[in-house]
């Protein structure tokens, strides 16, 4: 079970000034942290919950992996749903890249290169509803991939296709961010 008190302190230790939207995405995961009952549950829908995605560089350190969401239609990093047995917030984006994408990754505690607040569409019983979403950074050891069920296609994309892909300005800046990482 994820500590709490750990992941106030991870996404405090995000600044990027130069990322207005990062930086109140980074605000708006502190008050639903200190604030919220159930900050990792994805029952909790008012005003959402925390989940965890990857972006992942492939080998030659200059693709990003993709997927594109079965559900949502468009490409978007890996990630998902905080669960019960995640140690920490990075390991849980390193469980939802693994199942979605099959991809090898790098071993060791991920950096964080992001934050993103964004709405998740009404589906069945679910309401529309906000991921709190936390965005890490991995090097994959190989270009090979396979499709979960979760997914129509999977792709590793170079920058200069960005907008072939119609990678969301989130991804894009994270991706720029973590240039300076690597």
């Amino acid at each position: 079970m994820l500590d709490q008190t750990a992941v106030i302190t991870l996404a405090s230790s995000f600044s990027d000034p130069s990322d207005g939207e990062a930086f109140k995405s980074r605000d708006l995961v502190l008050l639903l942290l200190e604030c919220t009952p159930a900050p990792f549950s994805r029952d909790q829908f008012t005003p959402g919950h925390v989940t965890a995605s990857g972006l992942v560089l492939a080998p030659d350190d200059e693709r990003v992996l993709l997927v594109h969401h079965r559900r949502l239609a468009r490409w978007l990093l890996p990630g998902g749903h905080v669960e019960s047995e995640d140690a920490t917030a990075g390991a849980a984006a390193r469980r939802e890249v693994v199942e979605e994408t099959s991809a090898a990754l790098r071993g060791g505690d991920p950096p964080l290169a992001g934050i993103d607040v964004h709405g998740i569409p009404a589906k069945g019983s679910e309401p529309y509803h906000l991921h709190h979403d936390l965005i890490f950074l991995f090097h994959a050891t190989s270009d090979r991939l396979q499709v979960s069920a979760e997914s129509n296609e999977v792709a590793w994309c170079h920058p200069r296709d960005f907008e072939l892909y119609v990678v969301p300005g989130n991804i894009r800046r994270a991706y720029r961010r973590v240039l300076s990482l690597i």
